[in-house]
């Protein structure tokens, strides 16, 4: 997409938006992202900072065009079992359809994922009426592999209370690993056709080093802490998530889409602000980056930019690293 200059600059000033999933849907690259809002809220490790409340549509006819906001897609007031919080959403096509998943938090606090529909990319979305059985946590990444199966890969620690489902239920005092114990890693499910319920109970992906052992909790640089993604290249399945506190983002291979991956190195260096969080797409010959900062808002983690890059990869199938400001 155009120059380094471009891609240094957020694809929209009007509005906040942070959480790219970027589909390439009817020619056009469209780019899920969720939607920051000019709350004062406390800011804490539970995340009320992130008190979004709708999502908004983003699409980009080819390389270097402007980028058209296509208005509220979907709003909290209409998800009749969500209170609060829309999080980082996703989005996929299947059945002629259009879907969109998004975490929320219940009626009872507890951060669920619903699904949304529509017969536009663009949206508006017409929420279920329930979130999916069986869904916990927030980040939902869905992967329609070559087959047609698709997968659900979801989980973030902290406020995203993944710790809290170690058992299968939610026990709002549980804690996570830590040291030398294994690391929590994300949770996937196989997604029956209909793309509204879970063909599995959900399970952990394991994300181990190049020996096979598990990634340990005290391994900041390379354990998993939430915004899983999956794309697939030249054979393998690549999943790519953030580090959290050392506010990396850095992948692992795998032959099987539902793992074990290996760990493999880092995709993105740190960016101005906390969180970090993305997508991998590829649009015609070329692979892209889309990844937020808090550059355009002067550091405020709550009030983030989508931006994008270019994503290259050495003949060996690694990823080179990316620098986010030298590029």
């Amino acid at each position: 997409m155009a120059d380094a200059t471009k891609r240094n600059e957020p694809i929209v000033k009007h509005i906040y938006t942070a959480d790219p999933s970027a589909h390439v849907f009817e020619g056009k690259i469209y780019i899920y992202p969720s939607h920051d809002l000019d709350h004062e809220q406390v800011s804490n490790d539970n995340g009320d900072q992130y008190d979004m409340e709708d999502y908004h549509v983003l699409s980009m006819e080819d390389e270097g065009a402007p980028c058209v906001d296509h208005g509220e897609a979907l709003h909290l007031r209409d998800i009749p079992w969500a209170s609060q919080q829309l999080w980082a959403p996703d989005a996929a096509y299947k059945n002629n359809t259009y879907y969109l998943f998004f975490p929320a938090r219940d009626k009872d606090g507890i951060f669920r994922i619903g699904v949304a529909t529509s017969a536009s990319p663009a949206g508006p979305f017409d929420p279920q009426p329930d979130y999916i059985p069986g869904s916990f946590s927030i980040d939902p990444a869905v992967f329609v592999d070559d087959d047609g199966r698709s997968y659900m890969y979801f989980g973030g620690l902290w406020g995203g209370q993944l710790e809290k489902w170690q058992t299968g239920t939610f026990n709002p005092d549980a804690k996570g690993p830590s040291g030398n114990e294994p690391s929590l890693g994300p949770r996937v499910a196989e997604l029956n056709d209909d793309m509204l319920t879970f063909k599995e109970t959900p399970f952990e992906i394991s994300i181990v080093d190049g020996n096979g052992d598990p990634i340990p909790a005290g391994d900041e640089e390379r354990r998993y802490f939430e915004g899983p993604w999956v794309h697939k290249y030249n054979g393998y399945y690549y999943l790519s998530y953030s580090t959290g506190s050392t506010h990396k983002l850095v992948y692992a291979i795998s032959k099987n889409p539902q793992g074990p991956y290996v760990y493999q190195g880092t995709i993105l260096t740190p960016v101005i602000g906390w969180t970090t969080h993305h997508s991998i797409v590829q649009f015609k010959d070329k692979w892209y980056l889309f990844y937020h900062d808090s550059s355009l808002s002067g550091g405020a983690d709550n009030k983030r930019s989508v931006k994008y890059t270019e994503l290259k990869y050495n003949e060996d199938g690694t990823i080179q690293t990316i620098d986010p400001y030298n590029n």
